[in-house]
């Protein structure tokens, strides 16, 4: 009889082995070969904003392996490694001392005294994190005590925005070390408030103010400059080719940041007229980047700054598109409903709201979450999610700083259905998806009374 958990193992390996070949093909494609492990220079694919295929093959590939070494591996190993991880604190090393930014003056490697020298660390100590780091490709040792860079550590250089977006996580240690606290505390433990959030908690012990919106210029800045690194690292500038902006003509980009979609949005699509919309202090340097970034689309006016609290007030009316980027999730449902609630009351009949956010699947979500009858599932006998855990870390991440959340497609379903009062005006219907790997694109219109 055929042992149908060795049916799964081999189906895995399967999934592993056309995944990966996948991947390799999409490397050679562009001419330049599957990279080394110990690369020095990045390859063109890195950095490259249509990189879907590869990115799916990836999700394939990732959760694969993990789902595999989860069945073969005895369960306590597999536990442990849940928790013995300290890869988080040997980047935050790397990139606190800017170790990339020296050893990219050296390619041929640079020895840890000098090293050491050059980022004021103890030489014992800096071997110890690199070498740490090398056994997954992050630096590598080129002779004995000499560290050179490679593709992967290349992206912790200073001037690389991804950087960014890896040092903002540097606190997340500490808010997820009191989750159980918030969890049993009287005052945090069933509210889904802002201020009731696991950061929240963490910050009021130590006495220090813990609205994360309150910022100065210098935070205002790194912050923004994180959620380019986070683009980067979700593959979010897919939207730019998936989505059919040739058929709009207006854009609203509702907290739009400093323009992280909407600059390469106006360079890639010359036609749209973009409307900015975000806190005042946000505005100031929106401009400013947009002024060093596209002044093109500043001396063509196709693009306004217009001052918003979406909590409170609704957008610019009548527009094509309202676009929310890594918005909803920020937010409990009443504040994510109010949003929505805000953009609906000044859509025309033909606008429509692009919500890219991660989507979360769930074993037991009703069948029924598509938009136009379809959805895209992950083969078996892949988990949910492709067994890719990413978006459940994001979530957690969301809970931990603002007890917002991702959602399921469900969820966010019913989050556009604003609650209908004597003579409110319809909801918001979800009519399509755009699989993007790690987030997805979600276009709702306004439902039919």
């Amino acid at each position: 009889m055929t042992d149908p958990n060795e049916v799964k193992v081999e189906a895995l390996l399967s999934i592993i082995n056309s995944s990966a070949r996948e991947a390799m093909a999409e490397y050679k494609n562009t001419g330049h070969g599957v990279p080394g492990v110990d690369a020095g220079t990045l390859h063109p694919l890195d950095f490259a904003t249509d990189t879907l295929a590869l990115r799916k093959a990836i999700r394939l590939l990732e959760g694969a392996c993990e789902q595999l070494n989860a069945i073969l591996a005895p369960p306590q190993h597999t536990a442990y490694n849940f928790v013995n991880n300290y890869n988080w604190t040997c980047i935050d090393v790397a990139t606190q001392s800017c170790i990339a930014d020296v050893l990219d003056k050296h390619p041929e490697g640079l020895s840890v005294d000098a090293l050491a020298d050059a980022v004021n660390l103890d030489k014992t100590k800096i071997a110890r994190v690199l070498r740490f780091l090398a056994l997954r490709g992050c630096f590598k040792e080129v002779k004995r005590d000499v560290f050179a860079n490679t593709r992967l550590s290349l992206v912790l250089k200073s001037t690389n925005d991804v950087v960014f977006c890896i040092r903002d996580q540097r606190d997340s240690p500490k808010y997820a070390a009191v989750l159980y606290e918030t969890m049993i505390d009287q005052e945090f433990a069933r509210s889904n408030e802002v201020e009731k959030a696991p950061r929240a908690f963490a910050l009021r012990k130590e006495g220090k103010n813990h609205n994360f919106w309150e910022m100065d210029d210098e935070a205002r800045e790194t912050f923004h400059k994180c959620m380019i690194g986070h683009s980067v690292i979700y593959g979010s500038y897919a939207a730019l080719h998936y989505y059919p902006w040739d058929n709009v003509s207006s854009v609203v980009d509702v907290g739009c940041g400093t323009g992280t979609m909407s600059i390469p949005l106006a360079k890639m699509f010359p036609h749209l007229r973009i409307t900015n919309q975000d806190l005042p202090e946000t505005m100031k340097l929106s401009r400013n980047i947009w002024e060093k970034k596209a002044p093109e689309a500043l001396l063509d006016e196709r693009v306004e700054f217009v001052t918003l609290n979406f909590l409170e007030e609704s957008p610019v009316a009548g527009k094509d598109v309202y676009y929310l980027r890594s918005i909803i999730h920020d937010w409990p449902d009443d504040e994510a409903s109010v949003i929505l609630h805000n953009i609906r009351k000044v859509m025309g009949p033909n606008s429509r709201v692009l919500i890219h956010d991660c989507v979360l699947s769930r074993k037991f979500e009703e069948p029924d979450v598509g938009a136009n009858g379809s959805t895209t599932k992950a083969p078996e006998p892949t988990l949910l999610n492709f067994g890719s855990n990413t978006p459940h870390q994001h979530d957690m991440t969301m809970w931990l700083l603002f007890n917002g959340k991702e959602r399921t497609l469900n969820e966010f379903k019913n989050i556009g259905q604003v609650p209908s009062m004597p003579g409110a005006s319809a909801g918001l219907v979800l009519t399509q998806t755009y699989d993007l790997v790690g987030m997805m694109l979600m276009e709702f219109r306004i439902a039919q009374d």
